[in-house]
């Protein structure tokens, strides 16, 4: 009866046995596991632990995928385990971990998690309050979030322990929840952003039961600490897929819960086509390996609501740079609400922005000036997405492309001439009074000092 009700709570969970798929059953293979994590499961091993790499890189691996990074579960404790390394040290308050350092890679070592039972264990949402129980190892499949992401590899064997049917899900390119969906939001909220980030970056569609249940639930994002909505969103922005992630999460309604402004974004003429550019092109950055700031995505994403409150301050009369300022306080302030974004990315985003107006500024030292700016690249690259999507002069963004890469001779041929002549500063002096012939009262038609020695 046990097994029945636990079969019909946690689809995929058949019994507490896993099914073990031997080397010829999957394409995983010990030579793709890094040296570092193959040496920390051996060492478990040797101790008569259990060990195995989880999780993520082994959906990835599954998928032909080359993963980020490796995670080792084990029934060791973390006292159990700190001994055995040279270098590891236990980390967390909510759930400890050791981080175990092999040469340059830090493998993370958890103890296999038993899913928290009481009524302290839940808020007035459904959110977990405490995870900090240790359990077995089918316990610790059960308690993960996706069925793809409670796959266990054994390096030393070559063999995949599935407790969930996750070996089936990744060979339909399936994205399931574990359990039943509602409930598991509620838990964590933030496995709805997942599911559609996951399905993004893996291809992967998602399944009915599992995406059924977001639009109803989106409205528990709001009760995600700040922090970790910032963390998620900096995992979707650099996925190399933040685009089609940022379509989905409208389809099913998580925006609101994320970025506030991104229906008043697209809702105005080129914001739209401005983020389409700047997430094809973080996306391509990131495929191809080179780096991408989420500091400059965050500054493309908030740009034109930052430009709506500024035109709007210098219609009613207000001096352009202060209205700038004041514009970009409002709306990090006004996004601080949803996303904590980290103050060093702030200052960044703030610099990207300000040094906006300053590409129009092409004639005397000014251009030379910009070109020293720690921030020229981030904000040059900001200046070319505005010119792809309409809203900035091309000629503008092309004249800097030319301008950077020129000569000094060249620069100087390329500067605009000034606008209007320097006003000359008057001398400051007492009793200025104009003479009949125009020279001022205290200095003589000749030029030569005054009776009273000032010039």
């Amino acid at each position: 009866m046990i097994r029945r009700l636990l079969a019909r709570l946690l689809p995929g969970l058949r019994s507490s046995e896993p099914r073990i798929y031997d080397r010829d059953q999957h394409p995983v293979r010990s030579a793709q596991v890094s040296h570092a994590a193959r040496t920390v499961t051996r060492r478990l091993q040797e101790e008569g632990f259990k060990a195995f790499v989880v999780g993520g890189a082994v959906r990835d691996l599954m998928l032909g995928i080359e993963p980020k990074d490796f995670d080792v579960a084990t029934d060791a404790r973390p006292e159990q385990v700190k001994p055995l390394f040279r270098r590891a040290y236990v980390i967390g308050r909510r759930f400890r971990l050791v981080h175990v350092h092999v040469g340059a890679e830090v493998i993370e070592v958890s103890t296999f998690r038993a899913a928290a039972a009481g009524a302290d264990a839940t808020d007035q949402h459904g959110r977990l309050l405490s995870d900090n129980v240790y359990g077995t190892q089918a316990e610790d499949a059960a308690r993960r979030d996706f069925t793809v992401n409670a796959l266990y590899f054994d390096p030393s064997t070559e063999e995949v322990w599935d407790f969930v049917g996750g070996v089936n899900d990744v060979r339909a390119r399936r994205m399931k929840l574990i359990g039943p969906p509602v409930t598991r939001y509620r838990e964590d909220p933030v496995r709805m952003l997942r599911a559609v980030r996951l399905a993004a970056k893996l291809g992967c569609s998602i399944d009915r039961r599992t995406a059924e249940p977001i639009a109803k639930l989106a409205d528990l994002i709001r009760n995600v600490p700040a922090a970790r909505l910032f963390d998620e969103m900096q995992k979707l922005l650099l996925s190399g897929h933040a685009g089609e992630t940022l379509a989905s999460l409208r389809a099913h309604g998580l925006h609101h819960g994320l970025l506030p402004l991104l229906d008043v974004i697209f809702e105005q003429p080129g914001g739209q086509r401005f983020i389409e550019a700047a997430l094809a092109n973080t996306d391509a950055r990131v495929r191809e390996g080179r780096t991408a700031s989420p500091a400059f995505l965050f500054a493309t994403l908030l740009w034109h609501e930052v430009l709506a409150q500024w035109s709007a301050a210098k219609a009613r009369g207000e001096r352009a740079l202060p209205a700038l300022l004041d514009a970009m306080d409002r709306v990090l302030a006004q996004q601080a609400e949803q996303i904590a974004v980290p103050r060093r990315f702030e200052a960044t985003i703030k610099e990207i922005w300000s040094l906006q107006p300053r590409f129009e500024q092409r004639a005397g030292s000014r251009p030379f000036r910009l070109l020293e700016h720690p921030r020229f690249r981030a904000a040059y690259d900001f200046l070319t997405l505005r010119a792809e999507a309409g809203e900035a002069p091309q000629a503008l963004a092309d004249w800097w492309t030319r301008f950077q890469n020129a000569g000094t001779e060249e620069r100087e041929a390329m500067l605009k001439p000034e606008e209007a002549p320097k006003k000359r500063r008057r001398p400051r002096g007492r009793g200025r009074k104009r003479r009949d012939d125009g020279t001022p009262g205290d200095v003589p038609a000749n030029g030569a000092p005054s009776p009273n020695g000032e010039r």
